[in-house]
């Protein structure tokens, strides 16, 4: 019998002892949740494969050189055969970058992807989870592929992400306003851990309406009495009330001295949930509540496709643990790395595109804070870039701002990120201790300007213009600049002798090849 009674207008006192929460138990035979997680191990977290690398090349290719079995965590968002080019301005540039998204047929898309997710279906871990982005162009086609690779019954949700309001108001039809995520899972057991968002205002308002007088928080009753009439042993009159309850008699008697419990005025009790103890609604298959980048939004880099760091935090926090190996083999700007580096992930990177690496090294640069250092990597910190265009013929074939980017990035240099007017600059070095804190600003007095022309024998008119940009830019002219080019004509070689001469200016003129054999050092 409880020890005191009250009414619906009076709620029971609540003891001095706080009830202590109790953590869920693991699912059984699952690896542990995030709560239970061990500490992120340093160095690498396997002897078959590096991590904290980023792969420039052909996803296929790289993915051929890693063994059975050995990532615990696969997300993709490849091109979607949507017909369309993009024009893409990385960050506040006007540079241009055609990102074609088009294949001639939904089936020529299919047969480009099939080999790749074949590939990426051998590496996965038995307990492994893949995820594949994708949007109406070639979804039905994309799952019916899946489903054959990785195998029917391993698929687990269609996951639709509400990427946009609606468009294309203009013609007949739904307008197309979501993506499809495909989430598969391995045979064995896979990585758990329930995500959970907000109860929205109005759920709360309607579900959590008590509030408790001593203490100010919100609470919903929960009943008491059990849906199993054939309960004996929890068959007992508690607070003038015969029931089959859903606790025993002592563990009411507990609940009852802690304050859980609300009596109404006929004195039946119901079970008190506090909203602060509550980890939210669970996420369901509809994912409305993570918003696109917007055109303003700080994490924008102006990658056609970029999707919000929020959306890879809730992909890897549900389907991975701390230290467990992610890999992104179309990793763009690097949504899926940076998300993986921020939670205590090991991670992999492939993309096709050397100006996309270059952009996704900078950003775990700046946002991770990362060092992108061959040595530092080899001890279990920092990062690298591998596979960057490194032969003559393969830079000589690579769009023309991607090679400019190649160039001023290899004298150490930070690009010109206005290619529209921009008078001759391709970027710009900084000597050491006057570079600006911020990367992104061009507005340091101390910089040397950079030129890049992607042809042989430039000549004296190129020097000559690239003369008058020395003199005319910043207060006195620029006191040293560096030229990138194949070759130059022996006419080039003497106007920037004369024009030391004349001017006490220097301009060192550097050969791809001088930087590609890394004897651009001494010359600078």
């Amino acid at each position: 019998m409880a020890k005191k009674r009250t009414t619906a207008k009076k709620t029971v006192k609540r003891s001095a002892k706080t009830p202590t929460k109790k953590r869920a138990p693991a699912k059984r035979g699952s690896k542990k949740t995030e709560e239970h997680a061990p500490a992120v191990a340093k160095g690498k977290p396997s002897a078959l494969i590096d991590t904290r690398i980023v792969h420039c090349g052909d996803c296929l290719e790289q993915l051929r050189t890693l063994p059975d079995g050995c990532v615990d965590l696969i997300y993709i968002d490849p091109p979607f055969n949507s017909n369309r080019n993009y024009e893409v301005f990385w960050g506040e540039t006007k540079e241009k970058r055609a990102f074609d998204d088009r294949h001639a047929s939904t089936a020529a898309y299919i047969d480009y992807m099939r080999p790749r997710c074949v590939e990426l279906a051998r590496v996965l871990k038995r307990t492994g989870s893949f995820y594949y982005h994708c949007d109406w162009h070639a979804s039905h086609y994309v799952k019916v592929m899946l489903d054959q690779i990785l195998g029917e019954n391993n698929f687990r949700s269609d996951i639709v992400w509400r990427r946009t309001n609606a468009k294309g108001l203009a013609f007949k039809g739904f307008p197309n306003n979501h993506d499809n995520i495909f989430y598969y899972t391995g045979p064995d057991t896979f990585t758990w851990n329930r995500p959970f968002k907000e109860y929205d205002p109005d759920y709360i308002k309607q579900f959590y309406r008590y509030i408790e007088d001593e203490t100010g928080r919100r609470y919903r009753l929960s009943d008491l009495t059990n849906p199993n009439p054939n309960r004996p042993n929890l068959t007992y009159e508690w607070n003038g009330h015969k029931r089959v309850w859903r606790w025993t008699k002592d563990r009411m008697q507990e609940a009852h001295d802690k304050g859980i419990i609300y009596y109404s005025s006929t004195g039946l009790a119901s079970q008190k949930r506090y909203l602060d103890e509550m980890k939210g609604m669970p996420v369901d298959t509809v994912w409305e509540d993570i918003l696109p980048v917007q055109a303003q939004a700080s994490e924008r880099l102006g990658y056609p496709t970029q999707k919000p760091l929020a959306l890879l935090d809730r992909i890897i926090k549900a389907s991975s643990n701390p230290n467990d190996i992610v890999l992104d083999a179309f990793c763009g700007c690097g949504t899926a790395l940076v998300a993986a580096q921020n939670l205590g992930r090991q991670w992999i990177g492939v993309d096709v595109s050397p100006t996309a690496c270059r952009v996704m090294a900078k950003r775990l640069r700046d946002v991770c804070k990362m060092r992108e250092d061959d040595m530092l990597w080899q001890v279990g910190r920092g990062f690298i870039v591998r596979g960057l265009p490194w032969t003559i013929e393969k830079l000589k074939a690579i769009p023309h701002f991607e090679f400019e980017n190649w160039a001023v990035i290899a004298l150490g240099g930070i690009p010109n990120k206005v290619q529209v007017g921009d008078m001759g600059i391709d970027g710009r070095i900084f000597p050491v201790g006057s570079k600006p804190a911020d990367t992104d600003s061009m507005f340091a007095e101390d910089w040397f300007p950079v030129q890049v022309k992607q042809s042989e024998k430039v000549g004296r008119p190129e020097i000559d213009k690239f003369e008058a940009v020395m003199e005319r830019e910043g207060s006195g002219g620029r006191q040293r600049g560096f030229f990138v080019a194949f070759s130059y004509t022996k006419n080039a070689e003497q106007e920037c002798a004369a024009f030391h001469k004349r001017t006490g200016r220097i301009i060192k003129l550097l050969t791809v090849q001088e930087i590609l054999d890394e004897e651009h050092v001494q010359k600078m």
